[in-house]
């Protein structure tokens, strides 16, 4: 997300609104370090299965994909030599629904990045080794060389890209979350905001989108109220409860809620998305790799073939994040500016 702050937003907004998957632990530390590590493989060769063992955090679905030898070519030799794709997570201590968590068998890595990890690594031929570590812990796992490339969540920044190349793959998006009976929408336009009343988690990046809407809309002599809570359980009791007309957070985490709470009386929708770098920018979330190494421009390429060839597609899908979808992967795109990294 755009700075730590969102990032923990994200973890707030998704974790305490349903019951979590805690990480198990009896993980094996690696290097000496917080990281710990889970392979696991496809049921066969040339398939994928998405959201397994994901406690419906997904839909499970099993995907074919296999070897674009014309992509995998353009891997760095000791890539290739190794056999291996090593992926970074950052999602101890407790995981962060639908994105990246321990699943069901309490040992399983699993959520929508370390799947799209288990993909692209299928198109280079390599065999996936998720490594899960602290967020800190990621970056210093890509600095060090332990780790090939991190698909957790990390969005394109210019201040990062002093230090790390990137491929990116979806959009990084905010979203309003409503009851499934609301006929309000965003619509992308602040100004249906107008006479409405919404939540924020303080201190956060859309927090900070929300109040610079607010203060327009006060420009304008229309008023928005701005209520906060102590944690996600408490907001959507407001929203169920008519106190509140819609929640803005990460879209993820919506996306989340509102499969968990589909077939229940207090159901959510999502009633529109906006950027999580404000109206100059749509950011972006991107996978990481070492500055120089080589590795950004052939994840980029078996991004683009599965974006071609429908597998990106049915990914999403699975994790109900279709509203996140990129046309294509770029190498090293715009990214959040040095004033707002």
């Amino acid at each position: 997300m755009p700075t730590l702050l969102t990032r923990r937003s994200l973890i707030r907004g998704i974790t305490a609104a349903t019951a979590v998957a805690t990480l198990a632990t009896g993980l094996a530390a690696c290097g000496g370090d917080s990281d710990a590590a889970t392979t696991t493989s496809a049921a066969k060769s040339g398939e994928v299965v998405i959201g397994q063992v994901s406690n419906g955090a997904a839909t499970q679905t099993t995907i074919k994909v296999a070897e674009v030898k014309s992509i995998s070519a353009e891997l760095p030799a000791s890539v290739k030599k190794s056999g291996k794709l090593v992926i970074a997570e950052g999602a101890l201590p407790a995981g962060f629904p639908p994105l990246a968590f321990v699943g069901s068998d309490q040992k399983t890595l699993t959520g929508s990045e370390p799947d799209l990890g288990r993909l692209v690594a299928a198109v280079f031929g390599l065999k996936p080794e998720i490594r899960n570590a602290t967020w800190e812990n990621m970056f210093v796992g890509i600095d060090s060389g332990k780790v090939d490339v991190a698909f957790s969540n990390v969005t394109d920044t210019e201040e990062r890209k002093k230090k790390y190349e990137f491929a990116s793959y979806r959009q990084d998006n905010l979203a309003f979350t409503v009851p499934k009976k609301s006929t309000w929408n965003f619509d992308g336009n602040y100004q249906n905001l107008a006479g409405k009343t919404v939540s924020v988690s303080a201190g956060t990046n859309q927090e900070k989108i929300l109040l610079e809407w607010k203060k327009k809309l006060e420009s304008e002599g229309k008023k928005l109220t701005v209520k906060y809570f102590q944690d996600s359980n408490s907001v959507y009791l407001a929203l169920s409860s008519g106190k509140i007309d819609a929640y803005l957070g990460p879209n993820p985490g919506i996306a989340y809620h509102n499969k968990q709470t589909a077939d229940t009386p207090n159901a959510t929708r999502t009633a529109g998305t906006s950027s999580g770098a404000g109206a100059s920018l749509q950011g972006l979330i991107a996978a990481t790799a070492k500055k120089d190494s080589g590795l950004a421009k052939p994840l980029a390429d078996a991004i683009n073939y599965l974006i071609k060839n429908g597998q990106y597609a049915k990914w999403l899908k699975a994790y109900n994040l279709s509203n996140e979808a990129v046309a294509k992967s770029e190498v090293n795109p715009p990214g959040l500016p040095l004033d707002n990294s």
